[in-house]
């Protein structure tokens, strides 16, 4: 017959429970069963050790009663996230979005103004709202929001809630570059407009005012300040382009520059002068260049080039 035994806990638990000894608290056996000295905690021999069980810990209920000497009460505070968002990859952004999409869905049916009316806005560029965020987001995404704000703006000025405009302004550029408009040229008591002009080296001030015609460069005529024809044609050519010739007086000052850069700006000149007398030319002026100043200059020589680009010629030998 093969026999079986039992486990060893098993038959350490069944002795246990047979015999007629009283168990001993677990108290009495911590103070009963002394720990071993600490000069021999390091020692290499085999010494075994009871091991001794952690006292029940006593946890409070809900109104604090049961620490027992354990002092007042804790309170453990679990960390929340100020916003759902916070378990996305960009939750500012996230939260900026969906806060004007809300608005949109909100005011949906507000009267709106018609195309090409609505205030002129220049919303933050993508750098600068990356810095105002912290987060890399990509410019599609930002696209977004630019969309978003575009209808919102269009939304009638006197039908516009107030967090909408509050919404607005947060995206809106410190400087409007739209709301920065040339001053006006004024006319003087006599009559007279007066346009200032460059090109290249050359300055050009140029008074304009009703007359027959006469044209006065530097005290000279037309034809004595400049020999070209083409030269000519260039100083008068914002007069020119309008048909306004035999309507306004020149008297202008140049300086600086050769005589065809004098010229161009005079072109400028005058055209601006012009428009202080007539601000509906601007377009016709536009269109025949009299508006807009010539930025090209003159290109630097370089050191080893004969001229501005031309290299020496190659020599074999």
């Amino acid at each position: 017959m093969k026999a079986s035994w039992l486990p060893a806990s098993l038959r350490e638990g069944l002795r246990c429970a047979y015999s007629n000894q009283p168990t001993i608290p677990r108290t009495l056996l911590r103070n009963r069963i002394p720990l071993s000295s600490p000069s021999r905690s390091f020692t290499t021999t085999s010494q075994l050790r009871d091991s001794i069980a952690a006292p029940e810990i006593n946890f409070p209920d809900e109104e604090g009663r049961g620490m027992g000497e354990q002092g007042p009460p804790k309170f453990y505070a679990r960390l929340v996230p100020y916003s759902p968002s916070y378990f996305t990859a960009q939750p500012s952004y996230t939260d900026n979005l969906l806060h004007l999409q809300s608005l949109l869905r909100k005011y949906s049916k507000l009267p709106v103004v018609q195309p090409g009316e609505a205030p002129r806005v220049a919303w933050r560029s993508l750098m600068e709202y990356r810095d105002q965020t912290g987060e890399a987001v990509r410019s599609s995404k930002y696209h977004k929001i630019v969309e978003t704000l575009h209808r919102l703006n269009h939304i009638h000025p006197s039908v516009m809630p107030p967090d909408v405009k509050e919404a607005i302004n947060i995206y809106k550029r410190d400087i409007n570059p739209h709301e920065n408009l040339a001053k006006p040229i004024p006319i003087d008591q006599f009559g007279r407009a007066l346009g200032v002009g460059r090109r290249k080296s050359s300055v050009a001030r140029a008074y304009l005012v009703e007359g027959t015609g006469e044209v006065l460069i530097n005290g000279k005529t037309l034809a004595e300040a400049f020999g070209r024809h083409h030269d000519r044609e260039s100083a008068i050519w914002a007069l020119k382009a309008t048909d306004r010739i035999d309507k306004y007086n020149l008297w202008a000052l140049v300086s600086g520059g050769g005589t065809t850069g004098q010229a161009e700006a005079l072109t400028l000149a005058v055209g601006k002068a012009l428009l202080s007398h007539e601000p509906a030319l601007k377009p016709a002026l536009r269109r025949a260049g009299c508006v807009t100043r010539d930025p090209r200059r003159v290109e630097r020589k370089k050191p080893g080039h004969v001229k501005a680009r031309k290299m020496p010629a190659w020599v074999k030998r």
